[in-house]
């Protein structure tokens, strides 16, 4: 056993873990918000623990002093896409990216391993401040459709269990699931545009109603009591009907009614 003190080692790979989730969660949402759709669906991240590094390190004849160069993947980011075509988009952002240094790639989607395993890995070097100066430090990043990570969460629970060692038929199982998820990719792809363009009436929808209900409380503020209840009497009779037009109508007036108040 590794005599180091691991809770100072990995300090600087947690770091790194929770600024790349903030980071990729912050594009996320400037995406959608430039451009009214993100490829990405979610961020997760972690740490590996210590008896997976030594394992690891052990498989690999990776020295104990050369854990922080050797093993790539002690800090791991996982970003979760909705389509196929969206992996490439971001490994794009991802490579233009002036906050970390793209080390190498593993395309495992086009050229996915024996067992049916999907995923697209890059390895970056992120710059992480510590106390004790500034520390590269190497992650990992795995792309994913929901689909992908699906089975791959699976396998990866299978191969704890079988330490692995995996049955064959359960191989053969896996490997027929693994078959199924790359058909879903493909059927969600053929009808991409239809699931996008659904959840963007979905989007505009919801940021409609939450611009009525701000603008009557914005009326309540500035006193105009009874112009606010009639737009809420309004609203309330149109907000199940999913009718946009009506009220995006509805928006605009209240507009130029929170112009008024503000006149005085």
């Amino acid at each position: 056993m590794d005599g180091r003190d691991w809770k100072k080692f990995l300090l600087p790979y947690e770091q790194t873990v929770e600024e790349m989730k903030v980071k990729f969660k912050t594009l996320r949402g400037e995406l959608k918000s430039r451009e009214e759709y993100s490829p990405i669906e979610f961020v997760t991240g972690r740490v590996k623990k210590v008896s997976s590094i030594l394992e690891k390190a052990k498989r690999l004849n990776v020295p104990s002093e050369q854990l922080e160069k050797g093993i790539e993947d002690i800090a791991g980011i996982r970003i979760m896409c909705q389509f196929v075509e969206d992996i490439e988009r971001l490994a794009e952002l991802i490579r233009k990216r002036e906050d970390m240094t793209l080390v190498y790639e593993k395309d495992y989607v086009t050229n996915k391993k024996p067992s049916g395993y999907r995923s697209y890995h890059m390895i970056v070097e992120y710059p992480v401040q510590t106390a004790l100066g500034m520390k590269r430090v190497l992650a990992e990043v795995q792309i994913r459709t929901l689909a992908m990570n699906f089975w791959a969460t699976i396998e990866h629970s299978l191969n704890y269990k079988y330490r692995e060692s995996l049955p064959e038929e359960v191989i053969k199982r896996l490997s027929k699931a693994a078959e199924a998820a790359y058909l879903l990719d493909q059927e969600m792809s053929s009808i991409r545009d239809e699931i996008m363009e659904a959840q963007q009436l979905f989007d505009d929808n919801s940021n409609i109603i939450s611009r009525v209900l701000n603008g009557i409380q914005e009326l309540y503020f500035y006193y105009r009591v009874r112009e606010a209840a009639q737009f809420q009497l309004r609203f309330n009779e149109h907000w199940e009907t999913d009718d946009v037009r009506y009220l995006k109508e509805l928006s605009a007036e209240i507009d130029e009614a929170i112009a008024r108040a503000k006149k005085g």
